[in-house]
């Protein structure tokens, strides 16, 4: 299979496919000369596409990342810095949510501008788990506070001073596990590579930027990590797969809240070299 198409009539012979290369396995050769693939190099291709994306005349097509399927850049679709500022600055954890369910075709959208984010060589190996089934939830954060209390009862596990208070607020019929939010998306990825849990990071984060253009408000459920990092049947009881160490869920749902400010935070510590 021949990975790379070179439309020779579109082809302006400047080299900057084969410069952006990451594999560094496109060759040009200089004016006269189109961009090569060679057969052997292609199985060390990423299908990244920056081949694709890089080229300003539409000369390149790739058998697996098509031209047709890259659209261009709207540059009416640029924002500014000071909009860049403001939208990244106003993003919020939202621990109140509406009593509504996320529609399956929101959460589809969602996920797929998060399959955009990058990952470690283009692997693109971060999968998704939805849970949009209240009882299935509550149940879920009910476990959560049944291993809270387990290590509360034993005066050698190590625990957080605030899991006296979560428990209390359990009892008194307040969710402070999940918030009682109707959805949980859970980004996971195989193993062995430690990086995955960075490729699904960033997928959470793509998702959660995109998520108040929709109505939505997010909240990272580290309660529940920690939970099934400590409990392996906590993380089976979510429907992780054993075989996949890394993940983190994400409370997810309409909110019930609207923030006016930029709240401030420390200044930054920047060690320049």
């Amino acid at each position: 299979m021949t990975l790379l198409i070179v439309d020779q009539k579109k082809c302006k012979q400047d080299g900057l496919c084969a410069a952006e290369c990451p594999m560094g396995i496109i060759r040009f050769a200089g004016t006269g000369h189109y961009p090569e693939l060679s057969a052997e190099s292609e199985a060390m291709c990423i299908r990244c596409g920056h081949c694709v994306a890089v080229c300003p005349h539409g000369a390149l097509d790739h058998a697996e990342v098509s031209l047709a399927r890259c659209p261009e850049i709207d540059d009416k679709l640029a924002i500014s810095p000071a909009q860049a500022e403001q939208f990244l600055r106003s993003r919020r954890s939202v621990r109140q949510f509406k009593d509504k369910p996320v529609e399956k075709a929101v959460m589809q959208r969602l996920i797929g501008i998060a399959r955009y984010a990058p990952t470690a060589s283009n692997s693109q190996l971060v999968e998704w788990l939805v849970i949009d089934d209240s009882q299935r939830l509550h149940t879920i954060a009910a476990q959560v506070i049944d291993w809270m209390r387990s290590l509360l009862k034993d005066p050698k596990a190590p625990t957080m001073p605030y899991y006296p208070v979560l428990v209390q607020a359990w009892d008194a019929g307040i969710d402070s596990v999940l918030r009682s939010a109707p959805c949980l998306v859970t980004a996971m990825a195989p193993g062995p590579a430690s990086v995955r849990m960075i490729d699904l990071t960033l997928a959470l984060s793509y998702l959660e930027l995109a998520a108040p253009h929709y109505g939505l408000g997010t909240c990272w459920a580290g309660l529940l990590q920690g939970a099934m990092l400590a409990n392996p049947a906590l993380k089976q009881a979510v429907g992780i797969p054993q075989d996949y160490p890394f993940h983190f869920p994400l409370m997810i749902g309409y909110s019930r809240v609207r923030y006016y400010r930029l709240p401030e935070r420390k200044p930054p510590i920047i060690h320049w070299g």
